[in-house]
């Protein structure tokens, strides 16, 4: 468990499916949802793919952390490894962004998995919209550098045509 100034953080739990489907459900209303994998929002869905990330536990290969707030999940990291870097993802629930939150608690994060440098872990890499402009801030501010673009495709318009943006690739090496 990893505790900062205003959070917790700590490994997923299955119990936590609702909290994160939750989060997916607001999240999917908001200008920031064309610009990631649309999550489905079933119960049984939801509860199946978090119970899957509780399973992980301590794992090395993939880790699943959620956010809390007191005791409330706000938000949730995943971390997986891709050969000697991790590739991360994160969520937060839109009634928290712009506050700090995320930066600070994936400051922590990243903090904590510092070490694995020694173990032949050369960095955590990061993709987001360009347009996502808090997105990029939050991996900017904490030491990530823009490495290249790629055009990126998860709806299609009326017409079944890929709705293409430009999304990023960042690199925070040690």
């Amino acid at each position: 468990m990893i505790q900062t100034e205003h959070l917790t953080i700590r490994r997923v739990e299955a119990d936590d499916w609702k909290a994160i489907r939750e989060i997916w459900a607001a999240v999917a209303g908001t200008w920031a949802a064309q610009y990631d994998t649309p999550n489905d929002l079933s119960d049984e869905a939801a509860e199946q793919r978090i119970r899957r990330w509780a399973l992980f536990g301590r794992s090395r290969e993939h880790r699943f952390y959620a956010v809390c707030l007191g005791e409330q999940v706000i938000g949730y990291y995943a971390l997986h490894l891709r050969e000697d870097t991790y590739e991360l993802g994160y969520c937060f629930h839109p009634a928290f962004h712009g506050k700090g939150l995320a930066r600070e608690g994936l400051a922590a994060v990243l903090d904590e998995m510092a070490p694995l440098k020694q173990e032949g872990i050369t960095g955590i890499e990061a993709g987001t919209a360009l347009a996502n402009t808090p997105s990029v801030r939050l991996l900017l501010s904490l030491g990530f550098r823009q490495t290249g673009t790629e055009k990126v495709s998860f709806y299609k318009d009326e017409e079944g045509r890929d709705i293409v943006f430009d999304g990023g690739r960042f690199l925070l090496a040690w």
